[in-house]
């Protein structure tokens, strides 16, 4: 998959190349072999390129007719300029045109209003990833 808009470029890449960008965003003060998922070969991995540069990945793990949106992060000198809410945009219209009936994240609490853009839902109660606080977000097609 390739989408042009105003030079970025979204595009299907390898698990490997999403470990830079989760690791300074998620977890900058953990390992590269950290920001690894024991599954990763098994997702599908997609990444938005401004030229030449990787600036935004998101990762999505299939199961069934259900997606699971995991390892979502743009570099912080690129957030707030509707990069994620294309690679988002992009992954949803992908996702819808399959045999999919339900799409699916755990969120970070402080990003429930930007996936609440994109028609997501809060589901069940506040739960913890070490000290941060997350929600079930998701989306029926």
């Amino acid at each position: 998959m390739t989408i042009l808009k105003h030079s970025l470029i979204v595009q299907v890449i390898a698990a490997e190349e999403t470990l830079a960008i989760r690791q300074c965003v998620l977890w900058p003060d953990k390992s590269i072999d950290f920001c690894r998922i024991s599954d990763d070969e098994e997702g599908e991995h997609f990444g938005v390129f401004m030229g030449s540069s990787l600036v935004s990945v998101a990762s999505v793990f299939y199961d069934g007719r259900s997606a699971r949106l995991r390892k979502f992060a743009t570099l912080p000198e690129y957030q707030g300029q509707g990069i994620g809410s294309l690679l988002l945009t992009s992954i949803i219209e992908r996702l819808n045109r399959q045999t999919l009936t339900y799409f699916w994240c755990d969120a970070r609490e402080s990003a429930m209003t930007f996936y609440e853009k994109f028609g997501m839902t809060s589901q069940g109660e506040r739960f913890y990833k070490g000290d941060i606080p997350y929600r079930k977000m998701s989306l029926t097609f």
